[in-house]
């Protein structure tokens, strides 16, 4: 019984193992789980191939309605990849260094983050973005925290329309901070203006929206940024990327900070993640920018190239001025 590769293969091996901890046989052993809770057997069917167990998975999903869309998932749903977004992550031209240290030596990826910068401020209407975050809720607490520094305020207004899960991790980033979080019930799907409106006063950083929103709901919120600057404070507006396709930019509609989750732009569901966040604002707040910026320019002999502009992270010089501490994501 002290061999720790010991497995029980007849029944007299398991009445040993059953005297050992003072029960007299497996349903005694089981007995804490109320019958009505025993619909299943606990003896397993003899093992099968990986090819016999793959067919038995697939006839069982088949009995399944196929038909159904899921909405489980939280804003995280399996997308089509197109082939060519794997065949361009791969190409060797790309596939220097994966972090940046040495900029000079790592060329393909900074090109590869300028044209994906250059992707998010086009689908965005903003002029400029960094070189990612993690997911989208932490893309929208960096927002929070950008919209805090810049206004030197300390409350922010978010719609309670806005992913529960994106709401809670912008509490969860401002915990010991002195800020204060109102969040506006929506009424049938959609922002409550009036009790927002009345929310919003000189001490608000930023108004926090998302279009569409949790429910699906699209909105204009072109009258709430307008109102939001005038009382001096940001729109920050989180966005599904895949609808800037068609709808109407964050950017047209006049907000500051844009942020969003990039999962739907080609990373393969993989139960849950990982992902990355993409975050955008206008030229005069890219010093609030937390993370990497790449930037294009000439070397001495006039050949393009790419370069870390900003690098507002804890591990470089000036370390004490870093506004996050947003490490290596870029990759996804």
């Amino acid at each position: 019984m002290s061999n720790t590769s010991y497995c029980p293969n007849t029944a007299e091996d398991i009445r040993e193992m059953l005297g050992v901890i003072g029960v007299a046989s497996v349903d005694e052993l089981f007995g804490a789980i109320p019958a009505d809770l025993k619909t299943r057997s606990f003896y397993l069917p003899p093992g099968m191939s990986e090819f016999e167990l793959t067919r038995r998975l697939e006839e069982m999903a088949g009995r399944n309605n196929r038909s159904l869309t899921s909405f489980i998932g939280g804003g995280y749903y399996d997308h089509l990849i197109p082939a060519v977004v794997d065949h361009l992550s791969g190409r060797s031209e790309f596939y220097t260094a994966y972090t940046p240290y040495q900029p000079e030596c790592s060329q393909g990826t900074l090109q590869a983050l300028f044209e994906y910068q250059t992707a998010i401020c086009r689908l965005t209407g903003m002029e400029a973005a960094n070189a990612s975050l993690y997911d989208g809720a932490t893309a929208m607490a960096e927002a929070a925290l950008m919209a805090l520094r810049i206004t030197g305020r300390e409350k922010l207004i978010i719609d309670g329309a806005v992913n529960p899960f994106y709401r809670q991790v912008v509490k969860t980033y401002l915990a010991n901070l002195a800020v204060e979080i109102v969040e506006i019930a929506p009424q049938e799907g959609i922002i409550d203006r009036p009790r927002l409106i009345s929310a919003l006063d000189d001490r608000t950083a930023a108004v926090i929206v998302q279009n569409p929103n949790f429910f699906g709901s699209l909105d204009d919120f072109r009258d709430l940024a307008e109102l939001a600057h005038t009382k001096g404070a940001l729109l920050a507006a989180s966005v599904y990327p895949i609808s800037l396709g068609l709808v109407t930019s964050p950017g047209e509609m006049g907000a500051d900070i844009v942020t969003g989750d990039g999962q739907s732009l080609g990373n393969p569901l993989s139960f849950g993640g990982p992902s990355f966040g993409f975050i955008a604002t206008s030229k005069k707040y890219i010093r609030n920018l937390p993370g990497r910026i790449i930037g294009e320019t000439v070397d001495r002999e006039g050949r393009r190239g790419f370069v870390l502009t900003l690098q507002a992270r804890e591990q470089h010089i000036k370390r004490h001025k870093a506004t996050s501490n947003i490490c290596s994501n870029q990759s996804l």
